[in-house]
C-alpha cells in the first residue's frame, strides 16, 4: 500500500512538470503558473521526504522494492538518500522476554506438573532481511520458530525426570535450563534469533504429590529442629561439665596451697625448736617449767642443812 502511494505521488509530479514544459498556451498554460508557485514545490518537498529515512534507538529497518527484499540493514539513526521507492520494516533489536505460564510437562511417572517459564532472547539485526524473507514480522518469528519449538523442548527435557517430585531440585532445575538453552540457541541462532536466559519461574507439582512433598518436608524440619535441640543440650552439658572441672581443679589448687603453707609453717616451727633446744635460756626454761612449785626441805639446827630431796610420793 505505501509502495502504491509513493508511486502514485511520483507519477503526479511527472504529470505535473510535464504540463507544465509541454503546454504553454490555454487553460493548460494558466495551470502551469499556478503548478509553478504552489503545486511543483509541495510535491517537490513530498518527494524529498521520501528519500529520508529514520530509524529510532534499539531498531533496524529492511527495504523493500516491489516486494524485493533488500539485503542492506539499516541501523538506528538518520539515513539520506534513500530511494523513495523503498517499502520499510522496522524490527525491534532490544531485549525481549516470553513468558509460559502453566506448560504441562509430564515426567517418566506419567505424572504431569505445571511450569512457568520466562525466555530472554533479541533479534539479530545483521539478519533481519533473511528473516523479513523466510518469515516475517518479528511477532511472526516469535510464533511461529519459538513458542512451538519451546513447547516441544520442554516436554521432552520433563521425560528424562523419573519422578514428578524431581522437578523440585535445584539440579534438576539447572541441568533443565542448561540443556534447554543449547538446544534453542543452536536451533534458533541460524534464523536470527539470539536467546539470552531461560529462567524457570514456578513449578506445580500434581496435587497429591505437592502435599508428600510438603509432608517431608516438614518431617526434615523437623528433624532439623530436634537435632538443633539437642545440639544446644550438649552444648549446656558440656559448658557445665567444664564449669564443674574448672571448680574441681580450683579446689585442689586451693588444697595443695594450704598443704604448702601448714608444711612451711611445720618446718619454720621445727627450725625454731631445734634452734632453742641448743640454747641455754632454753634449758633453763624447760627446767623451771619441769618444777612442780614445791620448795626443798630440810633438817637441822645450827649446823649444816641436811636437805631432803624425796619427792612427795616417795614419801
Amino acid at each position: 500500500m505505501f509502495e502504491t502511494v509513493q508511486l502514485i505521488a511520483i507519477v503526479i509530479a511527472i504529470v505535473c512538470l510535464f504540463l507544465i514544459v509541454v503546454s504553454p498556451k490555454g487553460p493548460i498554460g494558466a495551470f502551469r503558473g499556478l503548478a509553478k508557485v504552489t503545486i511543483v514545490p509541495a510535491l517537490l518537498v513530498f518527494l524529498a521526504l521520501f528519500c529520508v529515512q529514520q530509524v529510532p534507538a534499539g531498531h533496524v529497518k529492511v527495504a523493500t522494492l516491489f516486494g524485493k527484499v533488500q539485503d542492506q540493514v539499516y541501523p538506528e539513526g538518520l539515513h539520506f538518500p534513500v530511494n523513495p521507492l523503498y517499502a520499510w520494516n522496522e524490527y525491534d533489536v532490544r531485549q525481549k522476554t516470553i513468558k509460559f505460564d502453566k506448560l504441562g510437562v509430564p515426567s517418566q511417572d506419567q505424572l504431569i506438573s505445571h511450569f512457568d517459564v520466562s525466555i530472554q532472547f533479541r533479534l539479530n539485526g545483521n539478519k533481519a532481511p533473511q528473516i523479513k524473507k523466510n518469515t516475517g514480522s518479528a511477532n511472526d518469528v516469535v510464533q511461529i520458530h519459538v513458542v512451538p519449538y519451546f513447547r516441544s523442548l520442554i516436554r521432552e527435557q520433563g521425560k528424562t525426570v523419573a519422578n514428578a517430585e524431581e522437578f523440585y531440585s535445584d539440579a534438576v532445575q539447572t541441568r533443565m535450563q542448561v540443556e534447554m538453552m543449547s538446544a534453542l540457541t543452536s536451533n534458533l541462532e541460524p534464523i536470527g534469533i539470539e536467546v539470552q536466559g531461560i529462567l524457570i519461574r514456578n513449578v506445580v507439582l500434581p496435587p497429591f504429590i505437592a502435599k508428600a512433598v510438603e509432608d517431608k518436608k516438614r518431617r526434615e524440619q523437623e528433624a532439623e529442629k530436634q537435632k538443633a535441640e539437642l545440639k544446644r543440650f550438649t552444648t549446656e552439658q558440656e559448658q557445665k561439665i567444664a564449669t564443674a572441672n574448672a571448680e574441681f581443679e580450683a579446689a585442689k589448687l586451693e588444697e595443695q596451697k594450704i598443704r604448702l603453707l601448714a608444711d612451711a609453717e611445720a618446718y619454720k616451727i621445727e627450725k625454731i625448736n631445734k634452734a632453742a633446744q641448743q640454747s641455754p635460756a632454753y634449758i633453763q626454761l624447760k627446767q623451771i617449767e619441769a618444777w612442780n612449785g614445791i620448795l626443798p626441805k630440810y633438817m637441822g639446827g645450827d649446823s649444816m642443812p641436811i636437805l631432803d630431796l624425796r619427792s612427795a610420793s616417795d614419801k
